[in-house]
């Protein structure tokens, strides 16, 4: 069904979805690739929810956040452009899936008919097939822009060597003691904060012995200190720095789909972006939302999602607003500033952000000094007399 009321509403969104609640894995402190992880029944259930909420907010006609003339029960596929990261596992290529199943769930109307008269339903009550586009490690980098990054590997070793750093080290260091019992084989040292709090986080949700003796607060703790340290590695001192490669290369696709729904021939009027926590930090820090939010720094829960939404004033102009649900934490979405303002015309968001971006895999290896994986190998920064070689990116 489509609704066609424009006098209110929105023209469209863009989502930046993060995955839901997953099995264990490893980062490697010295670069940030992981290990593989795989979603669990929590996490599917949790981006279902996720979907749900999305479908109450955006294909609602009732709702003041309706998308205009969008599909409300059976899903266009036109009208929808969704990519997920396809690496490390299934967890997050997964999670685009259920959360798409609570987006557009399975519903009769998408029964047809035959040309002998028989009626045919899709499999699971109606359930509804949303493409997804699943972005692999060494396809583009636009997705896991920090692996293989060397300048960005620089950044971390200028983070960890940072004041700043060695002095939350300190402070961190009586609890990371009294924690040490609880983390098995893992260090304990404060460089490899993510995975001390993905440790405890993980026992204490499955483990019931662990759930029953870990000390009261420790958990928090450890997810206080982990915030503080993913903050540190995925912001950096100007918007164009390494330490933002997360969200610099998500922000042309973010562009290029805002801008594509300013134009009466487009059909899309979802596009979701699944993705890790990186770029939520990233770009909350690039837009300065922390400046007035700054609790919303560090580590997004599960499940959370931050929405661009494109709308239309009385003058025609195109504007931005920038909203974000925090996980199953939030019940409802959180208005966020940009820029200090709650809305922007989309030519400033684009003009104030433009020169942050990394829209090539040729810019990504320049800005990253890498010359041989993910591609790079086809770029010969040496020949070209203007870069006079592989440039300083960070």
């Amino acid at each position: 069904m489509v609704n066609t009321t424009t006098a209110a509403g929105l023209i469209g969104v863009v989502l930046l979805a993060r995955h839901g609640d997953r099995t264990a894995y490893y980062q490697d402190p010295a670069t940030y690739n992981s290990t593989q992880a795989y979603i669990t029944p929590l996490g599917e259930q949790q981006e279902f929810e996720l979907g749900s909420f999305l479908r109450n907010i955006y294909l609602n006609p009732d709702s003041p956040s309706f998308i205009q003339n969008i599909s409300t029960d059976v899903a266009d596929i036109n009208q929808l452009a969704v990519r997920a990261d396809a690496g490390g596992g299934n967890v997050i290529l997964n999670s685009a899936y259920a959360l798409l199943q609570g987006l557009y769930p399975s519903t009769q109307e998408s029964e047809i008919t035959l040309a002998n008269g028989t009626t045919v339903l899709s499999p699971l009550g109606g359930y509804q097939y949303v493409p997804v586009q699943s972005l692999e490690y060494w396809q583009s980098p636009s997705l896991t822009s920090w692996m293989d990054c060397e300048y960005f590997q620089s950044h971390l070793n200028r983070t960890y060597a940072s004041s700043a750093w060695l002095n939350m080290s300190a402070t961190a260091a009586p609890f990371l003691t009294a924690l040490k019992p609880y983390l098995g084989s893992v260090s304990n040292n404060f460089t490899n904060m993510w995975n001390i709090y993905d440790h405890v986080n993980v026992q204490y949700t499955y483990n019931k012995t662990y759930y029953e003796t870990l000390p009261p607060s420790f958990l928090q703790q450890a997810r206080y200190y982990a915030n503080w340290a993913q903050n540190s590695v995925f912001t950096d001192s100007t918007s164009a720095s390494i330490g933002q490669v997360a969200i610099r290369t998500l922000l042309p696709e973010i562009f290029w789909a805002l801008g594509n729904m300013t134009k009466t021939s487009n059909k899309v009027k979802m596009n979701i972006q699944e993705v890790d926590y990186k770029p939520f930090i990233s770009l909350f820090n690039v837009t300065n939302a922390t400046l007035t939010d700054p609790d919303i720094s560090g580590i997004a829960n599960y499940a959370s999602v931050v929405a661009l939404e494109l709308s239309q004033d009385s003058q025609g102009q195109y504007e931005v607003s920038m909203k974000f649900k925090n996980g199953t934490e939030d019940s409802q979405f959180r208005q966020l500033e940009m820029f200090g303002n709650t809305s922007i015309t989309f030519d400033k968001f684009v003009q104030v952000l433009d020169s942050t971006t990394i829209n090539s895999t040729n810019n990504w290896c320049f800005s990253c000094n890498q010359t041989v994986l993910r591609g790079c190998s086809v770029y010969n920064y040496s020949s070209d007399p203007f870069l006079g070689g592989v440039g300083t990116g960070y």
